[in-house]
Parts: C-alpha cells; sequence; structure tokens
C-alpha cells in the first residue's frame, strides 16, 4: 500500500505509523484544519469482518461528543478503502507518559485518572463498552487534556463484531470474565481501568508473568496485591478503590463509573 497525496478534501502531510490500519497527519484543505486519517491497509480491507469492525469503530466514535474522547469528524472510503477522520491529538499515550515520569505527583496522577473515568462514564452512559482499556488507547495531550481512544473492539448493546470464541482485549487488562470467554459486560472495563489505575500510581504492572498461560491464571486465581499502590503513597481510598475494580466477581466492583468517579 503506497502513502496517499490526498484521501478527499484532505492532504497527506506526514505518515505517523500503524498496523492494520495507516495513520496520517493530513490538512483539511476546506478549512485549513490539521488532521489525523486513518485509512485501513489493503490486506485489512479484504477481510470483511475487519472492514466492518473498522466502519463500526467510525460510527460508534463518531457519535460520542466528550472532552475526554477523542473526536471523530468524518469517515467514508476511497478508492474502495474505509478511512477516518479524527481530531490530531497533540501529545504521547499514556504508556510512553508513564514511562517518561510525566506525573510529578500523585495528585497528577489522580487528576489524570478521573478524566478517564468521565470519559468512560460517559461511553457507558452511551450504551458502549470500550472493552480495551489500557495506557496506549489514553492520551496525554501537552495540556494535561486526557482522551480516550481506540474504538475498534468497543460493543454496544445490540451489536458487536467479535467472531464466535474469540476473547477481545489486551491479555494485561483483561478482566477474568473476558479470560473465560464469557459475556461481557460494562464490569470488564471497570476491572480493566483498575489495573491501569495500579500500574499509574505504581509505575509497573501489578502482575508479572512470562507466559500468557501464566497470565491468565494470575487473572483467574491470584489475589491482587494494593501494598505497592500504598507504598507509592496513594490515599487509603485509592487503595480500597483499586482492589474492588479489580475484583475477581464482577459483582464485587464499583458498579458503575460514577462510583469511581466519586472516590477520585
Amino acid at each position: 500500500m503506497e502513502h496517499p497525496r490526498r484521501i478527499g478534501k484532505y492532504e497527506i502531510e506526514e505518515y505517523l505509523g500503524g498496523g492494520m490500519s495507516r495513520v496520517y497527519r493530513a490538512r483539511d484543505t476546506l478549512i485549513g484544519r490539521t488532521v489525523a486519517v486513518k485509512i485501513l491497509t489493503d490486506e485489512a480491507t479484504a477481510d470483511p469482518e475487519a472492514k466492518a469492525r473498522f466502519l463500526r469503530e467510525a460510527q460508534l466514535a463518531g457519535s460520542l461528543s466528550h472532552e475526554n474522547v477523542m473526536s471523530v469528524y468524518d469517515f467514508g472510503e476511497a478508492d474502495g478503502r474505509p478511512f477516518m477522520v479524527t481530531e490530531f491529538l497533540r501529545g504521547e499515550d499514556l504508556k510512553h507518559a508513564l514511562k517518561a515520569n510525566r506525573f510529578h505527583t500523585m495528585e497528577d496522577k489522580l487528576r489524570a485518572a478521573l478524566q478517564i473515568a468521565k470519559a468512560l462514564e460517559y461511553i457507558h452512559q452511551q450504551g458502549i463498552i470500550h472493552r480495551d482499556i489500557k495506557p496506549e488507547n489514553v492520551h496525554l495531550s501537552v495540556n494535561g487534556t486526557i482522551k480516550l481512544m481506540d474504538f475498534g473492539i468497543a460493543k454496544t448493546r445490540d451489536l458487536t463484531l467479535t467472531r464466535a470464541g474469540y476473547t477481545m482485549g489486551t491479555p494485561y487488562y483483561m478482566a477474568p470474565e473476558q479470560v473465560m470467554g464469557r459475556d461481557v459486560t460494562h464490569l470488564a472495563d471497570i476491572y480493566a481501568f483498575g489495573i491501569m489505575l495500579y500500574e499509574m500510581c505504581v509505575g509497573s504492572k501489578p502482575i508479572q508473568a512470562d507466559t500468557v498461560e501464566q497470565l491468565f491464571y494470575a487473572i483467574l486465581h491470584t489475589p491482587l496485591d494494593v501494598s505497592p499502590v500504598r507504598q507509592a503513597g496513594a490515599p487509603e481510598a485509592i487503595c480500597a478503590l483499586v482492589e474492588r475494580c479489580a475484583a475477581k466477581d464482577p459483582a464485587q466492583r464499583p458498579q458503575s463509573f460514577a462510583e469511581v468517579r466519586e472516590v477520585l
């Protein structure tokens, strides 16, 4: 797949990277706005399910409007390849921000966590389950604003585009019910948020494993030790929140991000 010079009214300026889709910095030639253009690769376009999931992501994200959710401006097809146009985010994802120690105090970390919780509370109110909450899907802008990204495997109340029997999600942040291949509810996002909040507070993941089998066993059977969160200086209420969010039993977790937000 060659890099295009133009997609519709969008003039391509720089290739930014990608996998199943390629992402470019571009300029909207009608209004002069800098945007990001995400184009599905030829290989992915040839896969009906991958193409349907890409377009569904654009439709889902395009229907959302929240200060902590990345905005989708446009989507369509050009020369048979689906594309999506989003706001151009300056900054870095949360994974790199944590590695670079961008958050200097516990207050900074909790302020960022609160923005993530607000974004997830909002999408749940719209009937959307993200299902892939992880630092790579959270963007930290240069002014400290958090943006939730990537709705590629999101699920609505009435539609899912997952292959039967295929578990979606990133292993370290998968809830026990996801590991078991069971029906996933919004409580899986709350579990993933708890794991990510631990990582934000401590600077490392709560589970260390050499194989996927060891990782899944720990997710299913090993209780989360929150003492490192306490040692990192988090308030006791935050330690309790992490423990509750990461509970093995979904019924033991906070039942909504409204509860999570109130604690934060």
